[in-house]
């Protein structure tokens, strides 16, 4: 399938990829070094058979002990893995099809991985990224910036993060400033990332006006638009047509924050991010592998996802190998933001191993098929390229945004 200049693999099954291009770009992947938000709990907890009973228990319990529901939108947890680790498994999962490894690790509003990485890998392999958050009305966007300056690093995060928590209204003259700052760099690579979620909650038609309006404001100083390893596929089609309709390449975005590897991944012949960021800026060409990992049930996925969330690692530092110790949680008694093992005291509540029992049955491969018949027809991969739509129906008119984008232009 293609799309502008962006070419689209589905794959059914593992196979060799070394005729596709001389090297694998794995985009879109998050460490310990991520803060992620817990504001999701709620959402998943409510749907899961037998934990939404413990759930709606426990809330009640709190709300009577403290007065008050608990707030999760105060805390937040840190994926499992450092830096190295996530860029071995990517680089293993390329080289197993044949393809050297570049891997572009974009953790929320920090470099801090990517400078670590660096005493080892040379950044021409594993560029200094992050993922930006960028305020826009009530709304965010999410904005990978890959590739950015070694000499530099520290000075241009420190200008986007001063924007991201600048407080008050969004300062668009400024936001207009520090792309074009980026865009004067001819190695940084600006994404798009899952511009369709509703990350912020605030309702999918709001958050669609608003992109609209970010994207007409904004798009000229994008390069690519992301399709993502961890969203539907139906929303990824609205990406799509995003995309087309702006003239601009897709580009993969694996968006991994646990133990399995990106599940989509970029092919070139280039031997260096540098390079690469030249095919999309420049050339605006684009070949996305989707592995077949991608085909199973988003659901089943965010389940997987939340059990290894909730694991034990023995083999991890000490503080970090339960679960309770990688999250953390404001509970309004003037402590501040602090582990869930400090909150317990490190006693493990009952309620939790039933949580995490519940977890594992409900991703055991037996229940594919369920979760298969309970998908809806629009998330479903189609096995091959040629029966993917580019986009069917949906909430994001391409041609629309298309149109606003261009009277800016």
């Amino acid at each position: 399938m293609n799309i502008n200049n962006t070419r689209i693999q589905i794959l059914d099954k593992p196979r060799e990829l070394g005729k596709d291009g001389t090297n694998g770009v794995s985009l879109h992947c998050h460490t310990l070094y991520s803060k992620e938000m817990l504001d999701f709990i709620p959402f998943y907890a409510a749907k899961i058979p037998i934990v939404k009973h413990i759930w709606k228990r426990e809330c009640r319990r709190y709300t009577e002990r403290e007065g008050n529901p608990p707030n999760f939108n105060t805390g937040y947890w840190e994926p499992p893995l450092t830096g190295r680790q996530v860029f071995t498994m990517e680089r293993e999962q390329m080289n197993k099809a044949g393809l050297g490894a570049i891997v572009s690790i974009t953790d929320h509003d920090s470099i801090e991985a990517n400078i670590e990485i660096n005493t080892e890998i040379d950044n021409i392999i594993a560029p200094v990224s992050m993922e930006w958050t960028v305020p826009f009305g009530c709304a965010y966007f999410h904005l990978g910036v890959h590739n950015i300056p070694p000499d530099r690093a520290i000075e241009i995060k420190q200008h986007l993060l001063d924007y991201t928590f600048a407080g008050g209204e969004p300062d668009n003259e400024r936001l207009h400033e520090i792309f074009a700052l980026l865009n004067g760099m001819s190695e940084v690579l600006v994404v798009l990332n899952h511009p369709v979620w509703d990350i912020e909650m605030i309702g999918q038609e709001r958050h669609n006006v608003l992109l609209d309006a970010f994207v007409a404001e904004h798009s000229h100083w994008l390069h690519a638009i992301e399709i993502n390893g961890f969203r539907p596929w139906s929303e990824n089609r609205e990406a799509m047509s995003i995309a087309q309709g702006l003239n601009l390449p897709m580009i993969s975005g694996g968006d991994r924050h646990c133990l399995r590897s990106n599940t989509m991944i970029n092919v070139t012949d280039a031997d260096s991010f540098d390079e690469f960021a030249a095919e999309i800026r420049v050339d605006k060409h684009s070949h996305v592998i989707v592995f077949p990992e991608y085909q199973k049930p988003l659901a089943l996925r965010q389940i997987e996802s939340m059990a290894a969330i909730m694991g034990d690692y023995p083999y991890f530092p000490v503080g970090r190998q339960r679960w309770y110790e990688r999250v953390y949680f404001d509970a309004d008694d003037t402590t501040g933001v602090r582990t869930l093992a400090s909150h317990w005291n490190g006693k493990e509540p009952a309620w939790h191993r039933w949580a995490i029992m519940m977890l594992s049955i409900s991703s055991h491969r037996r229940l594919l098929p369920i979760f298969r018949l309970l998908e809806g027809s629009e998330d479903k991969v189609p096995k091959e390229a040629r029966h993917c739509p580019v986009f069917i129906g949906g909430k994001t008119d391409g041609a629309r945004i298309a149109s606003r984008a261009g009277s800016r232009l």
